[in-house]
């Protein structure tokens, strides 16, 4: 039955992108003729091209979630408040192993279709009327699916032993549990709506909004999150799990979620982030960027830290040793480089892990876990060889390498040595302010750093940093070894 109403859409597909085009080509000439086109089925990242889309701008995401624990089924709508970049005769959204039911367009019945895609699947939607460049449109796509599906890329989904879940969707796997524009370039406001059995907790990021009942001895959790979020730092959860509620510096709204059963043991260790913040606002020079945030850590099921947007996610046994603040400094950092100032490519990725890394260093240094020196150091020596099999820092051959993590973070640390702490602080600041909610790039960081210290030098000293095949010389320690 899939298989035939998948033929029968891509033929409707295709008949009603032919019609928008002979309409087209049929108008009277004019100053800006009216020629809409399919939207690109990718937006020409240098290290993925085909993540994401072209041909237009989303402003608003509204996902609506009713989730089954144990099962793992759920149901959905995702609506969408979007901006044409182009006139539009097709656009796609990125999906994977999502059972799509009806897809409108301004709330009138879309032809849709699904087919492959490099990283998941592409929804590709023909509206019954094309798009004008600049205008907003709405769309609404209700579908249903099971947790437990294997995607036909990787998962978003984190399995916990009670039955609930928890999604961790960096780099591109947002798409496992909602139609998005999957790439970093493409950010929107949220809200959420997540409904589950009385009894189960619900988390998003953003602002818990409200509470009501739903049919079935269910309750949905509203959640606004009103700055703009990539959908890769995308938290949803439901599990057996409790709030902790606390205040940061200046009133900021701390909101922790912890396994039911641990509160005791986890509440001293949350209400650690207030501290953090602090720390880290002195630190940077800059105010936390938003008006929430919080940790999760989750019961089981998942064993790595992710930066989500205002509630980052925790494994429990980054808890088993006595450095774990370093970790929660880390995932805290990326609030500012990676979730506010957010990579305009996936090749700029060292801009959310290096200043990360470095300032975790600094923390550690500061506590007496290990001297920043001694990591840099090490660091320096070991990045030499990952330049010439995983690429600098600056233009990786992929993610999750060491030169985008430790090897930015020693990047910057020569930066520091270069131009001195307060001139250092200076860029840094400057950085995480004009691109405030905004995206930029690795050009756009040598930018900031030339026009900050007036020295035209800094942008020749990054590059080579950033891009050089071997390490430059590490100013301050002519012992380290280097090959310029």
């Amino acid at each position: 039955m899939a298989e035939k109403r998948t033929r029968t859409a891509r033929a409707a597909l295709a008949t009603a992108t032919a019609a928008a085009a002979t309409l087209a080509f049929a108008a009277p000439a004019q100053a800006h003729p009216f020629t809409p086109t399919p939207g690109a089925d990718g937006v020409g990242d240098p290290l993925y091209p085909t993540l994401g889309n072209g041909g237009y701008d989303v402003r608003h995401y509204d996902l609506s979630f009713d989730f089954t624990p144990v099962t793992y089924d759920f149901a959905a709508t995702m609506r969408i408040r979007a901006r044409a970049t182009q006139d539009l005769s097709s656009f796609n959204l990125d999906v994977d192993s999502l059972a799509v039911d009806r897809v409108t367009v301004n709330g009138t019945p879309a032809t849709w279709a699904i087919g492959p895609g490099k990283t998941g699947q592409e929804l590709t939607v023909a509206p019954a009327r094309p798009l004008r460049d600049h205008r907003s449109f709405d769309v609404e796509v209700t579908y249903h699916g099971n947790g437990r599906t294997k995607p036909v890329g990787l998962s978003g989904w984190r399995y916990m032993s009670d039955g609930g879940f928890a999604s961790a969707a960096q780099a591109s796997r947002a798409d496992t549990f909602a139609p998005v524009n999957d790439h970093p370039s493409d950010k929107a406001t949220w809200t959420f709506h997540l409904t589950a059995p009385q009894g189960w907790t619900p988390a998003a990021n953003g602002n818990l909004t409200g509470r009501r009942a739903a049919p079935g001895a269910k309750e949905t959790w509203d959640f606004s999150l009103k700055s703009p979020m990539a959908p890769e730092l995308l938290g949803i959860s439901v599990n057996k799990q409790s709030y902790v509620h606390g205040r940061g510096p200046h009133g900021v709204k701390l909101r922790h979620l912890v396994p039911e059963d641990q509160t005791a043991t986890y509440r001293p260790i949350v209400e650690e982030t207030g501290g953090q913040l602090a720390w880290l606002e002195k630190t940077l020079g800059v105010r936390y960027p938003f008006d929430t945030y919080g940790v999760q850590i989750v019961r089981d099921g998942y064993g790595d830290a992710l930066e989500n947007q205002t509630l980052s996610l925790f494994g429990p046994g980054w808890f088993d040793r006595p450095t774990y603040s370093t970790t929660m400094v880390h995932e805290l950092t990326h609030q500012w480089f990676g979730d506010s100032v957010t990579p305009a490519t996936w090749q700029d990725a060292w801009l959310n892990e290096g200043p990360a890394v470095y300032y975790a260093a600094v923390w550690a240094d500061q506590k007496g876990f290990q001297p920043i020196e001694e990591k840099m150091r090490t660091a320096y020596d070991k990045l030499d060889a990952v330049r010439k099999t995983d690429g600098p820092p600056g233009k990786p051959t992929g993610l999750g390498g060491f030169n985008i993590y430790d090897g930015a973070a020693v990047s910057l640390y020569a930066l520091k040595q270069r131009i001195g702490q307060d001139e250092f602080d200076a860029v840094m600041k400057a950085w995480l302010t004009k691109y405030r909610h905004g995206n930029a790039s690795t050009e756009d960081f040598v930018a900031n750093a030339v026009k900050v210290t007036g020295d035209a030098s800094v942008g020749t000293f990054l590059r080579h940093w950033l891009f050089d095949l071997d390490n430059p010389p590490m100013p301050g320690h002519p012992d380290w070894g280097g090959t310029r």
